[in-house]
């Protein structure tokens, strides 16, 4: 597979020009890699009206994914997120239909600036008392049953799978009920990049989602904030006409070259190489969940390429267990008081994978702490999300918030996914929360 956008690049950094052009650095080496990090010159096309070596690079993943289109976002998923539900808004309004959305409520919050920015309504689906925060099983049965409670069925489901404790949903099967209801599925698989490449192919296109999002950067080896837009070939035709200009609303006019070179380069080595490094390094990801499980850590979720530890079955907090791996040179990628979450991609060598076994059998098994994550509960909307994103409001102490409505995002990235929505009144249970995830200030409705 070829490899227009970095053959592009590499040919005018070669010639040497006088760059009377963005960016500032003017090709000069200061971190090393300048040379490459370009503008939109002539010849070297133009992000979402593309004419040139990104539509070509772009068609290349799209071949790779099956899609009827794949775009590039250097943004990572959040602005395909917020594409997502621009365009299921569109399509809401050309069908006559109230823009309603039915969503996991594990969502990341990128979700949450997307409903406000694109007057999408979101009617959520909640945890079961046992899964917590992160993680959220919607099963078929799920959600028929709350369909059950719709004279008129909501216009599209926004599902989480692989969720950020690696739990994978059953698209297949949620993407027939989504048709047997006149639904769209919109899935954001910002973990999932990978499985479009296994030997049964598990990603959610392939499953029947009618468009998602990938964060490359999250699976595949490409820069951080390099991610698609995949819009499937059965989406509704104004997926595919409006994709572009969904994408524009929300992205920078100035796209990083340098992820735009990565992801092109990824598309080579996915045709040429990936699947059988894939394929080799499964087995052996495989081989040491075994190993932990064997010796008496107890494993979350279903996805290949995550570990997720439920560390207080094995008597530590999930930071502890965080912070003996460190001392070790190992870096996770998330912890908290619940679970211990790392992943792993074909690019970790085999030192990494014995360092990782090393470390965590040489922890010794204490007993269970005895403390059950907060249960999320459903609580009171007094106003819409876009009403409270854009109100006036102040910062206060979480512990002193009940009976407050909460104005913004009250949990950082890892993981992003809020224990309270925008415009929700605060409870006790709410409280609690804030202080088992450590949150201590939150901006509240002026």
């Amino acid at each position: 597979m070829n490899t227009p956008i970095c053959d592009f690049v590499k040919k005018y950094a070669e010639t040497m020009p006088s760059r009377l052009h963005m960016p500032g650095h003017k090709g000069k080496s200061f971190l090393g890699f300048e040379h490459l990090d370009i503008t939109e010159v002539e010849g070297a096309d133009v992000l979402y009206n593309t004419q040139g070596i990104i539509k070509e690079s772009m068609e290349n993943a799209s071949s790779l994914f099956g899609t009827a289109k794949t775009l590039y976002s250097t943004e990572g998923s959040s602005l395909s997120i917020r594409a997502m539900l621009y365009l299921t808004a569109i399509y809401a309004k050309e069908q006559n239909r109230k823009p309603v959305i039915l969503a996991g409520r594990n969502a990341h919050k990128a979700f949450l600036s997307g409903i406000a920015l694109s007057g999408v309504e979101v009617e959520w689906i909640y945890p079961e008392e046992s899964e917590g925060l992160l993680s959220l099983n919607i099963t078929p049965e799920k959600l028929g049953a709350c369909l059950k409670n719709h004279s008129e069925k909501p216009v599209a489901l926004y599902i989480t799978s692989p969720d950020y404790l690696g739990n994978t949903s059953d698209i297949k099967a949620l993407s027939k009920v989504c048709k047997e209801n006149d639904m769209l599925l919109l899935v954001d698989n910002a973990h999932g990049a990978y499985l479009n490449f296994l030997k049964e192919n598990h990603h959610p296109i392939a499953l029947g989602a009618d468009i998602c999002c990938d964060s490359a950067h999250k699976t595949l080896p490409v820069l951080t904030g390099g991610g698609y837009l995949h819009i499937s070939n059965s989406a509704p035709e104004i997926f595919k006409t409006q994709a572009e200009n969904a994408m524009a609303l929300f992205a920078s006019t100035s796209p990083s070259y340098l992820i735009l070179q990565s992801l092109d380069m990824a598309n080579k080595y996915m045709a040429e190489s990936y699947r059988e490094s894939l394929f080799d390094f499964m087995e052996k990801a495989e081989n040491l969940k075994k190993t932990l499980t064997e010796n008496g850590y107890s494993l979350f979720g279903n996805e290949d390429l995550k570990i997720a530890i439920k560390a207080k079955e094995y008597g530590y907090w999930g930071y502890e267990l965080a912070e003996i791996l460190g001392k070790n040179g190992i870096v996770a990628e998330f912890a908290d008081p619940d679970f211990l979450v790392l992943m792993l991609t074909p690019e970790n060598t085999d030192s990494d994978l014995e360092k990782l076994s090393a470390s965590l059998l040489s922890v010794k098994k204490q007993e269970a702490i005895k403390s059950p994550c907060p249960v999320i509960k459903q609580l009171k909307k007094a106003l819409s999300v876009k009403e409270a994103l854009f109100s006036i409001n102040t910062e206060v102490d979480a512990k002193d918030a009940e009976g407050e409505i909460l104005a913004s995002y009250a949990i950082s990235c890892p993981p992003a996914i809020p224990i309270a929505i925008c415009g929700e009144v605060i409870d006790k249970s709410t409280v609690k929360a804030f202080e088992y995830y450590g949150i201590k200030k939150i901006r509240i409705i002026k």
